[in-house]
């Protein structure tokens, strides 16, 4: 079988031959191939001679698939989940009673997206995984639109489009760059961010604390501080402390800051200085609650719908209701925004500044833009306005934060329980989920230290508002630990009793563990090899509710539910 390719613009559709340049009537289609040793690229540029209207370009790529392979799917932002699947697997749809609410957290509300089983969909890149054998498709260029990847299993094929919806087009434009890679894992990935046109993440590794996970929206400065002095009694090696959610009175309203702060936001940052930690601060700048005074007066900065009305694009019950993104370019929202930050890192003094909910930004692109351009202009607007200071990425489509941010989450927030069980019922791929969180975890792993560094969420070890058992707070140590270069706590750890502290220590123990390879084997079953103190171990990871025996050379060794343990390798 041949690849098929197709170009739709100005409501017809022409076939492209494999590799050849092709002379339209309004555009020409430049249609170059590289191949090397290593790896094969494809690059296709549009040149319209006038305005021209682009809706799609599809190349189906004939490719095998056997039921002992398993396929990647990375999903669309930071949240989704993203793992490996069989063949013949599926990834579930929202259920249209939670599609009002939760379609724009992910790809729900998206065009050309077959679901059901043996269709399987992810952006920026994917894999074929045949034994230790991976074949790699990845994006080279997601600035200029975000590429996905369909695999039909039933038909053989991968479906490879650039994401556009009508695109108006008057200049030249590079709709498509493509690599494909095949080898072992460490390889593929070395060989696909040598390509990119990034650095590694020159940030050094972080531990710290945040206030999400044990406080929420529920904060205040003597919260804050007195969690940072129990971090310097104990004399604790960490490096952050961030101040989350619930210092400003409504999201968008950042310097409008709650009564339970007096003394203002840039005392408590000197004051987490004076304890020897960096101080770092969220923000989700791209949206705005309902009861905030951005949407009660500044209609104008808004996103719209279709019929001119505010775009709904979330609901949360901590921020009242719902909430609206903002228009990255309207010029007194980046007004508004360099205000925000310059405020941030030079009048208060933070060191670092999570940002969150940065998908929002581009739901509702402007016509002669794809959603990969607002977003890739967002990261840039961002990175200038923080200069040298770190900066965690969140809530955000990966390819557009690759190289522009020195952290970022790329799993679900962890839940105080395993599982959201209203959430899992209503198949929210971006759902408050410790399960989900670990596998998109385990699954992205190879980000780390190449695109940025990773952030897999917190780990938590208290036994006060938790409902989380001993093993699975050990699993989510150990995976998080071995896997992310940014590893927090929201515990106050003054209630730690002899053992918990013990084992939170064990943060520093493994973090210079060189993690060689990860292994799905079956049913939420991990293997981690990694190399420590000149020792090969191993990591078995089990996410089941229930016991298992992990294979691990000639014997097996017995673990319990959610029970992980590291052992050397035989």
């Amino acid at each position: 079988m041949s690849v098929n390719i197709q170009l739709s613009y100005n409501q017809k559709t022409v076939p492209l031959q494999f590799g050849k340049s092709t002379f339209l009537e309004e555009l020409y289609v430049d249609f170059q191939i590289e191949k090397t040793a290593q790896y094969e690229r494809w690059q296709i540029m549009l040149h319209p001679k006038e305005g021209v209207t682009v809706d799609r370009l599809v190349i189906e790529q004939p490719l095998s698939y056997q039921n002992s392979d398993r396929i990647f799917c990375n999903g669309f932002q930071s949240w989704s989940e993203s793992r490996e699947y069989p063949p013949d697997g599926q990834i579930p749809p929202l259920r249209s009673i939670a599609r009002r609410h939760l379609q724009y957290y992910g790809d729900t509300y998206l065009r050309h997206i077959k679901r059901g089983k043996g269709h399987l969909h992810s952006w920026t890149y994917t894999y074929r995984r045949r034994g230790m054998q991976l074949d790699f498709f990845g994006s080279l260029n997601e600035h200029t639109a975000f590429t996905l990847f369909q695999h039909d299993t039933q038909t053989q094929m991968l479906r490879i489009e650039p994401e556009l919806e009508q695109l108006q087009l008057e200049h030249s434009f590079p709709i498509l760059d493509l690599c494909f890679i095949k080898g072992h894992e460490q390889q593929v990935f070395d060989q696909y961010f040598a390509l990119l046109p990034i650095s590694p993440p020159s940030a050094p590794k972080l531990s710290g604390w945040t206030s999400w996970y044990n406080y929420y929206t529920d904060i205040s400065e003597e919260i804050i501080l007195d969690n940072a002095r129990a971090f310097a009694e104990r004399e604790a090696p960490i490096d952050v402390i961030q101040i989350d959610d619930g210092y400003q009175t409504a999201v968008g309203d950042w310097l409008d800051i709650k009564p339970s702060f007096p003394n203002g936001m840039g005392t408590v940052a000197n004051e987490i200085h004076q304890l020897g930690y960096k101080a770092g601060l969220w923000i989700a700048p791209f949206v705005c609650a309902q009861n905030s005074n951005i949407f009660k007066t500044k209609s104008a900065w808004l996103l719209k719908d279709s019929k001119g009305h505010p775009l709904r694009v979330g609901y949360t019950p901590l921020w009242k209701g719902w909430f609206y993104a903002l228009n990255f370019y309207h010029p007194e929202v980046q007004e508004y925004l360099t205000g925000i930050f310059y405020r941030i890192f030079h009048k208060w003094g933070f060191d670092l500044a999570k940002l969150d909910f940065l998908y929002a930004a581009c739901i509702a692109p402007p016509k002669n833009k794809t959603r990969g351009q607002v977003m890739h202009d967002v990261m840039t607007f961002l990175r200038q306005q923080a200069e040298d200071r770190w900066l965690l990425g969140c809530g955000v489509p990966l390819g557009s934060a690759f190289g522009q941010v020195d952290y970022c989450r790329i799993g679900a927030d962890i839940h105080l329980r395993w599982e959201h069980q209203l959430l899992k019922w209503l198949r929210n791929r971006e759902r408050v989920s410790t399960l989900l969180s670990l596998r998109s975890t385990l699954g992205r792993w190879q980000l780390n230290g190449r695109a940025f560094h990773n952030d897999p969420d917190v780990i938590l070890l208290r036994s006060d508002n938790l409902h989380l058992s001993s093993q699975q707070q050990y699993t989510i140590l150990l995976v998080n630990v071995l896997l992310g270069n940014l590893v927090f706590t929201s515990d106050h750890i003054r209630g730690y009793s002899a053992e918990q502290w013990a084992e939170f220590q064990q943060i520093f123990h493994w973090q210079s563990a060189e993690v060689s390879r990860v292994l799905p084997l079956h049913d939420d079953l991990y293997q981690i090899e990694f190399q420590h103190g000149g020792t090969r171990w191993l990591a078995a990871i089990n996410l089941n509710g229930r016991a298992i025996q992990f294979p691990l050379g000639n014997h097996h060794l017995p673990l319990e539910a959610y029970e992980s343990m590291v052992v050397r390798r035989p």
